[in-house]
């Protein structure tokens, strides 16, 4: 399975902090945010990355990272995205990377206490379709900002909704996600969303829609650090405390 770091956008809900730098480069404790997610990759037995990232910063990471051996990253290539074009366009350009090979895709900015590796070895062990990863989330306030699935009582997710209102379950989808080689086929298919963008939600529903998503649920913390200034520091007190991507 190859792996794909999506971490591009502008920052916003971090700004000022993200006037002079990508966020996916503020620290998390004692290192930069995109190393703690490119921890959880080579833990979980991904070695071959592509790093997806766009803006005036995007040089930085190449300064970092260089060839991805220090990380323990067999390989690791680099793509550029031009646009703020979303989630599911930012993966397309890693359809050449991923040679018909399953993905895994992790948003950057995501931070988990514990290793992804059983999410990996299920997919590994039966790669078609989809398969995400869902985290417990207690606060409805929280779940409006998120994408919440809707399970039937079959323990099926049926649809999911980005930012609900009235949030169906008490999960929230992370920014951790596999696929199958197909999903490139599903991306070219969409139409931009009413910001113009292409919608990592729409590609997981037409996986849904075809019965092919399976799903885990996480154990232990879960945050995004790019949500909010607030949300930023709370995963920065909890890796300090904590750590992350532990067995």
């Amino acid at each position: 399975m190859k792996g794909v770091l999506l971490a591009g956008g502008t920052g916003s809900r971090l700004y000022p902090l993200t006037r002079i730098t990508n966020k996916h480069l503020l620290p998390i404790y004692d290192r930069p945010m995109v190393e703690w997610a490119i921890e959880a990759l080579v833990s979980a037995s991904i070695t071959d990355l592509m790093l997806v990232t766009g803006g005036t910063h995007a040089g930085e990471f190449l300064r970092l990272l260089g060839n991805g051996h220090e990380f323990g990253i067999d390989r690791l290539s680099y793509g550029y995205q031009d646009r703020p074009g979303g989630i599911a366009e930012a993966l397309g350009l890693a359809e050449r990377f991923a040679d018909g090979e399953p993905t895994l895709v992790m948003l950057a900015d995501n931070v988990v206490e514990r290793t992804i590796k059983p999410m990996v070895d299920a997919f590994t062990a039966e790669p078609t379709g989809a398969r995400i990863l869902l985290t417990p989330v207690e606060e409805p306030a929280h779940l409006r900002h998120l994408g919440v699935p809707e399970i039937d009582d079959a323990g099926r997710v049926v649809r999911i909704l980005e930012k609900p209102e009235d949030p169906p379950s008490s999960y929230g989808v992370t920014g951790i996600y596999c696929y199958s080689p197909d999903v490139f086929d599903i991306i070219k298919t969409l139409e931009p969303s009413g910001r113009g963008e292409l919608e990592i939600t729409d590609v997981n529903n037409h996986y849904v829609g075809e019965g092919r998503m399976r799903y885990d649920v996480l154990e232990g913390f879960w945050g995004d650090a790019g949500e909010s200034i607030d949300a930023y520091y709370t995963v920065n007190d909890f890796v300090r405390a904590y750590g992350a991507n532990k067995a």
